[in-house]
């Protein structure tokens, strides 16, 4: 057995009836014994230790579960094991309800390779039933008419705060807010070409400068610093001294203020607190006409 290089090349095999010289034996991984190409299987020489690589395994009929027969050991003593410790009924439906598709009538059974989730509905239906008008798909989910506000609330309760919610909610709260912004704007712009408007309809309907200033004199409530002549309103003294006292030069004794009109009854106050004071008391709150 074997050669001068190699003298330990070759075994014979353990079976005696065969005892055959093999230069490429095999060696049982259970009873570690060495046999040749035709008993090298557990059955042809009928290995004593073979059942340590069984792997049978028996479904439970409580939980569909599997449980392995360990080698050795009374298959009853495996089965008390189980039922007594690991052993849930609850999962029998699980394991065994297959799920099909919930089209009334079809009996396709839903496996991973024929499921399609609808997007508008998300109900899983079978490849048939994909589309919309084959499943009866009643369509995506209206935005909420009411408030804006509370349809990004319940979004933002929804999803996973890990997500991109986050940033949908800085988006709509941002557009939100430039909206609410753009609106005060405009109602702003709004008010003051109002108040222009109602300041230029006065000035051009004011009454003209009296050369005599001291006839008449119970309604003339306003006096020229300069001349000591009397107007009905502050409007009238203005345009008498920027006509009269400013173009010819002489603004000795003009006083420099600012006039603000009431827009609603063309009242004049050189305080803008007394017009806003004013406009509370005697006109409500509101200086629209």
């Amino acid at each position: 057995m074997g050669t001068p290089a190699f003298p330990n090349l070759g075994k014979h095999c353990t079976v005696e009836d065969c005892k055959l010289i093999d230069f490429l034996p095999f060696t049982c991984d259970c009873c570690h014994q060495v046999f040749c190409l035709e008993h090298r299987s557990y059955g042809k020489h009928q290995c004593p230790k073979a059942n340590k690589q069984d792997v049978t395994v028996v479904i439970c009929p409580l939980c569909a579960k599997g449980v392995r027969l360990i080698p050795d050991e009374d298959p009853n003593i495996t089965w008390e094991s189980h039922v007594n410790t690991e052993c849930d009924p609850s999962n029998y439906e699980k394991a065994t309800k297959k799920r099909k598709c919930p089209v009334r009538g079809c009996r396709e059974i839903l496996t991973f390779s024929n499921t399609i989730k609808c997007r508008d509905c998300i109900l899983e239906h079978c490849l048939k039933h994909r589309f919309g008008p084959d499943h009866n798909c009643p369509g995506p989910k209206k935005p909420d008419p009411g408030f804006q506000f509370m349809g990004l609330l319940n979004l933002s309760r929804k999803e996973d705060p890990k997500s991109t919610s986050s940033s949908k909610w800085s988006t709509s709260l941002l557009n939100a807010a430039s909206s609410f912004r753009a609106t005060a704007e405009a109602g702003m712009a709004r008010l003051s070409s109002e108040f222009s408007q109602k300041t230029q309809t006065t000035r051009n309907g004011v009454v003209g400068q009296s050369s005599g200033g001291s006839s008449g004199g119970g309604n003339q409530v306003e006096q020229c610093p300069q001349c000591k002549v009397r107007f009905s309103s502050v409007t009238a003294l203005v345009e008498h001294v920027e006509k009269v006292h400013e173009r010819n030069g002489d603004r000795s004794g003009v006083m420099k203020v600012t006039i603000d009109v009431c827009p609603k009854c063309n009242k004049g106050f050189r305080d803008p607190v007394s017009l806003v004071e004013h406009v509370e008391r005697d006109h409500a709150g509101t200086s629209k006409a």
